[in-house]
């Protein structure tokens, strides 16, 4: 089933010299290799490096000076890191703010450039990849589109998805996973198996807005947890919650968390795991950024630490190969057969063709190649919005710097209200989720989210530095502050 749909030889090069960059082994202003010497080291035609270094110089890498050769480019300034979330006493009823339904959960003219989205766009996955997987799998499976598919999913896409895991540090029977519509159908399996209406959930805060939305519908409580926008949620927040407050069950993102992009430290993957067991506490583990995230360490799942089942691992490629496929996975450890016999009941199965389509994919024996030129095109976008906040945004703006993915959390000086810039980003045809989505009880209203998903092109920079200005304008008009 696998195919080598391998990135064309000068992008390689490219990949791994930014892998190089960003890591630190080619320091900031450093000399590169020249073209000739590269070209012999690697065993290629100098027009080759010379391609590689055009795409580098395009990412904002590298900088060609003349008669000199080429360097490494200065990162962006650095900044400030947002502020730890504060600690709520009580389990909350979650209302789903019609902000967010209309931000998040609608789609948006054309005309309107929008910084809602964390997933990448089609200029940024490898469209014609997963096109041919697609054609593939119809040509040579074209019977399963005239049958029922299985409720847990074609089992050679099981077994697929059992050897990507590995790659999160997991070794899972293929037998007890199940193929699902997307990560949030996996998520939402996994919270109506483990609970009943009025339970209590907790989950990181600041949280993604459709986490929320899932807790709603479901009728449960949420509890926010203090979490720090590098290292994500607190375990001694969260073992005080454990000893005073019901909890059934932990929602938590441990690889570049939504909205923060916070890394849990591998410590504390294998803290919570222990502690899961413990307390009998279902961890839900969401491990949909784990591709994006730049280093290996970080991939590691909390559920490669679980001996007991205790911990829920749900996933999908959504954000690495292509949303459209709604493809997800989960492996619910204890409580697998309960959540299968929900899944029965509830939805059914995928199409096995676009199931083996992305077996293919993942299987392909430049699938690794492809997700590290994933991150070094992201990296570029990422390092050029940094530039533009630093430069255009209130003096004493905190954002996050997550090693990965497409999201930023802006904490603004206090005082600016967010729900109001965001109407005036609308006049200007702006989308911007303010922070107050994020949370229960109007929290985070200083704060904003911006997702460099989706399209990218020079409009997208100069609105971003519109949106710099108007939060400036707001910044130093004291009448219009918001205590």
């Amino acid at each position: 089933m696998a195919n080598d749909d391998s990135p064309p030889l000068y992008l390689q090069i490219a990949t791994q010299m930014a892998e190089l960059i960003r890591n630190g082994t080619l320091a900031r202003s450093a000399r590169m290799p020249s073209v000739r010497e590269l070209a012999r080291q690697r065993g290629v035609a100098q027009s080759t490096v010379v391609q590689a270094y055009h795409w580098l110089e395009d990412a904002r890498l590298i900088a060609a000076r003349p008669r000199s050769g080429y360097f490494v480019a200065p990162r962006p300034a650095a900044l400030p890191e947002p502020s730890v979330s504060r600690s709520l006493r009580r389990p909350r009823d979650v209302s789903v703010d019609w902000l967010g339904q209309r931000i998040l959960g609608t789609a948006h003219s054309a005309d309107v450039v929008s910084f809602s989205s964390g997933t990448p766009g089609p200029d940024l996955l490898d469209v014609d990849r997963v096109r041919r997987a697609v054609t593939r799998s119809a040509q040579r499976h074209r019977q399963l589109l005239c049958t029922y598919p299985s409720s847990s999913g074609h089992e050679d896409a099981r077994r697929a998805i059992a050897r990507y895991a590995v790659g999160l540090g997991c070794s899972l029977d293929p037998g007890r996973i199940l193929v699902t519509g997307g990560c949030m159908d996996s998520i939402s399996l996994c919270l109506r198996t483990v609970t009943q209406p009025g339970d209590v959930v907790a989950l990181e805060s600041p949280t993604h807005f459709s986490f929320l939305e899932v807790l709603q519908g479901l009728h449960l409580k949420a509890l926010e947890i203090p979490t720090h926008p590098r290292h994500g949620i607190s375990l001694d927040a969260l073992q005080l919650a454990l000893e005073t407050q019901p909890v059934k069950a932990l929602l938590v993102v441990p690889t570049l968390s939504n909205p923060l992009g916070a890394c849990m430290p591998q410590a504390e993957r294998r803290r919570l795991a222990q502690m899961a067991a413990r307390h009998g506490l279902a961890v839900i583990e969401d491990a949909v950024y784990s591709d994006l995230a730049e280093q290996d360490e970080h991939r590691r799942a909390i559920k490669s630490y679980d001996t007991t089942g205790h911990v829920m691992l749900c996933d999908s490629f959504s954000k690495t190969l292509a949303p459209g496929l709604r493809l997800g996975w989960v492996e619910a450890g204890r409580w697998t057969e309960p959540l299968r016999r929900i899944k029965d009941l509830q939805a059914g199965g995928q199409s096995p063709v676009l199931e083996l389509a992305l077996a293919d994919l993942i299987l392909q024996t430049g699938h690794a190649a492809a997700m590290r030129q994933l991150r070094t095109a992201i990296a570029a976008r990422v390092d050029e919005v940094r530039r533009v906040i630093a430069s255009s945004f209130p003096p004493g703006t905190r954002v996050s710097d997550p090693p990965g993915g497409l999201l930023f959390w802006l904490e603004l000086p206090r005082g600016v209200d967010t729900v109001q810039l965001h109407q005036a980003f609308l006049s200007e045809r702006i989308l911007v989720p303010p922070g107050t989505i994020f949370g229960t009880g109007g929290r985070f209203r200083n704060c904003l989210r911006i997702g460099v998903g989706g399209d990218w092109t020079p409009h997208h920079v100069s609105a971003l530095r519109r949106v710099g200005e108007l939060a400036c304008a707001m910044a130093a008009a004291p009448a219009r502050r918001v205590a």
